[in-house]
């Protein structure tokens, strides 16, 4: 098992950056791809990307392509969530996730394991 927990989250204005980590414990971190999921109220939970085992491949959903930038730090056990030009739109409580193996899916249900999440709040 791996436990996951999410920091970072905070109110930033139309514009500004915010910089979530997602702290793994348990098992070895790489052997785990990894998710960033969002969930703003009344809405599904949305995938936002994802990161294979080793970070080099990520895929991210189109509204925060040139935006977001995910990464991981295996030997400090670690993943990050890079957010910059942060829009209205984007505030969510957003999560992370793992799931054993090497690649990672959009699916929430294709995930084992989950953060509590940290909230993200972006006033215009």
């Amino acid at each position: 098992q791996v436990q996951l927990v999410e920091s970072g989250g905070g109110l930033v204005q139309t514009g500004g950056s915010l910089r979530l980590s997602c702290a793994a414990s348990g098992r070895t971190f790489s052997s785990y791809a990894m998710g960033w999921f969002r969930q703003a109220p009344g809405k599904e939970r949305e995938f936002v990307v994802g990161i294979s085992r080793s970070g080099g491949i990520t895929s991210y959903v189109d509204s925060v392509k040139g935006r977001f930038t995910a990464s991981r730090d295996n030997a400090k056990n670690t993943m990050y969530l890079q957010m910059n030009s942060l829009k209205p739109e984007d505030t969510a409580l957003y999560y992370c996730a793992a799931r054993e193996g090497s690649l990672y899916y959009t699916a929430p249900e294709k995930y084992d394991y989950w953060g509590q999440g940290t909230q993200v709040t972006v006033s215009s």
